[in-house]
């Protein structure tokens, strides 16, 4: 569905008619249109091809013309013609948290700022709250926002939000009006990268659980605080909203607040179809408003016809398919892993002995461990020589004996060359455990002779496993270039398993990838790339990585006994 991307379109008009000073009804025009166009239960697409778009409250003949090219060429002259009558830099600006254009067309007007860097440095120098309607606050709030614009855009690694989250749930558990709560959005579905975190609470006193909420030792300031609703910035700048419900709503709240919005707008759909109207407070006759369902999660899904739809796949992906045909995949779960095969020891450049790693591998109750070190050309990460290569496995060899319950493996994340052919020869490959694959230099190939690399050193008989398959650092480094159609078909053909590597600004396969993969029978495997004990935690975010691509234990080595996993990988 294209809804939000029409929507956030005329949201971009408004916000530049209102920079050009253009008149106030013109713009509240865009964004009413916006708005309607967000809430919409029905495909706009569809309701541009039917010529219903007149019929839709808001929308002339003028908007509907430019909606239509909009959908059919994803294109808008009349958008790209604006931003040509409007300084570039202004348009950054806008990107800014809490900077209207209104703001922003008197930063220019008054002080000739241009750019993000011109701002922070007027601001720094004191220079905006001298101006009509900004003052001190707005000043550091301006300064905020900036900071919060460059951390990732916004928005947090997994792993922050994840800490942040459960510690706030685990203060908020102790105020003992709170009944019951759950963390809501991005975060429950797990989504590699959050904006804020969302908590719904159950109390017959919500406004003594608001007085518990903001007087959390993590709160740098509230931002808003009333009788059912409060917003709070953490000191990591992070927003974090609690909202108290009733019983009766609460599991249609938790649906509402957990699911992406393209999730929610489909199934609104359906239960319209219904002969319902679902929304945040319950499942309701679309005719007699009665009360149908609400009390929880499954009840909602089960009255509108179909299963139970995990948080992680609530994101409009083919799930309400698989719901109404009760085919949808029973997701690998978050304590059914036996082991990690990506941890790396102070042979390479983690932090820990073999013996440490061990140590703590078996009081997570792990079966095995695949101490992975990095292979001889990678001299910054300290790779072995073939040499150390034998030094290390009688190391594990003897650290074994006195860990009986705990299979140690012996594994290598071997470089890839440029020309795709790998860091080891043939016989020292040989006596690992199994054979990681990896990209660690050259990032900038072509697609094509990047892809050739890879292809190339997966057709190595010797490797099993190929490392953090498209080489991206969330935030910090795109994925290089890299055709991933033929890399899932050359893992296929080859048997080669790829790496849902756990290491929260790594997530890579990413979750879409994920799911294109097992399409095509493609078979996985979840490695930490550990450098340190406390890393062994961040397993978790694999798992929900491989959850949020429909993965099953099937799908998935580190499932496996060590029996099943030294006949698959032919130890």
């Amino acid at each position: 569905m294209k809804n939000q991307f029409v929507a956030d379109t005329l949201y971009m008009i408004a916000d530049l008619l209102d920079l050009k000073g253009d008149l106030f009804f013109k713009t509240r025009a865009y964004r009413m249109a916006a708005q309607t166009i967000e809430a919409l239960d029905n495909d706009i697409e569809t309701i541009v091809q039917q010529g219903r778009l007149e019929s839709i409250p808001g929308i002339g003949e003028a908007l509907a013309k430019k909606i239509t090219e909009l959908v059919q060429t994803g294109k808008l002259e009349y958008l790209e013609r604006l931003k040509k009558e409007v300084p570039t830099g202004l348009i950054d600006l806008l990107s800014i948290p809490g900077l209207g254009p209104k703001k922003v067309a008197a930063l220019y007007k008054n002080l000739g700022i241009t750019s993000i860097q011109e701002l922070r440095k007027a601001a720094n120098n004191g220079e905006l709250r001298t101006l009509e309607g900004f003052g001190e606050i707005t000043e550091r709030n301006i300064l905020r926002g900036i900071q919060l614009l460059e951390k990732t855009s916004g928005r947090v690694l997994l792993n922050v939000a994840y800490e942040d989250g459960n510690r706030y749930l685990s203060y908020l558990q102790k105020c003992k009006k709170i009944s019951k709560i759950n963390i809501a959005g991005s975060l429950r579905r797990m989504k590699e990268t959050i904006g804020d975190l969302d908590i719904l609470a159950l109390s017959n006193d919500p406004e003594a659980v608001m007085e518990h909420f903001v007087h959390y030792s993590e709160v740098a300031e509230i931002l808003a605080k009333g009788p059912t609703k409060s917003s709070v910035l953490l000191h990591d700048n992070l927003q974090v909203d609690l909202r108290v419900v009733e019983e009766k709503s609460y599991g249609a709240a938790l649906q509402y607040f957990t699911g992406s919005k393209e999730h929610n707008v489909t199934l609104r759909g359906f239960a319209i179809k219904k002969g319902y109207k679902l929304n945040e407070y319950g499942l309701f006759d679309k005719n007699t408003e009665a009360y149908i369902a609400g009390k929880t999660e499954e009840e909602v899904y089960k009255k509108i016809g179909m299963q139970y739809i995990e948080p992680e796949l609530r994101e409009n992906r083919g799930e309400f398919e698989a719901a109404k045909n009760k085919t949808l995949p029973t997701l690998v779960t978050y304590d059914g892993i036996n082991g990690d095969f990506h941890v790396h020891s102070i042979w390479s450049d983690g932090s820990d002995s073999i013996e440490t790693i061990a140590s703590v591998a078996q009081q997570r109750g792990y079966s095995f461990i695949g101490i992975t070190d990095h292979s001889q050309s990678l001299k910054i990460a300290n790779g072995l020589t073939e040499e150390r290569v034998q030094q290390k496995l009688h190391e594990i060899e003897k650290i074994g004996k006195n860990f009986p319950d705990l299979r140690i493996f012996c594994g290598t994340e071997c470089d890839i060359k440029t020309d795709g052919t790998l860091d080891y020869s043939k016989k020292i490959l040989e006596q690992f455990d199994f054979v990681y694959i990896g990209i660690h230099t050259a990032f900038k190939m072509d697609k094509e002779s990047m892809t050739q690399r890879i292809v190339r050193a997966m057709d190595n008989e010797q490797v099993n496993f190929m490392a953090h398959p498209t080489g991206r650092l969330i935030g910090k480094r795109d994925p290089y270039e890299v055709d991933i159609e033929q890399i899932i078909d050359a893992a296929k053909e080859t048997d080669t398993r790829l790496e849902i590597n756990s290491f929260p600004d790594r997530l890579d396969l990413d979750d879409v990838h994920i799911k294109q993969a097992k399409d095509h029978n493609v078979r996985f495997v979840l490695g930490t790339d550990s450098h340190s004990i406390n890393h062994l935690d961040f397993m978790r975010f694999g798992v929900a990585t491989a959850r949020r691509g429909w993965l099953e234990k099937k799908d998935i080595l580190n499932t496996s006994s060590v029996q099943e996993i030294e006949k698959i990988i032919g130890t």
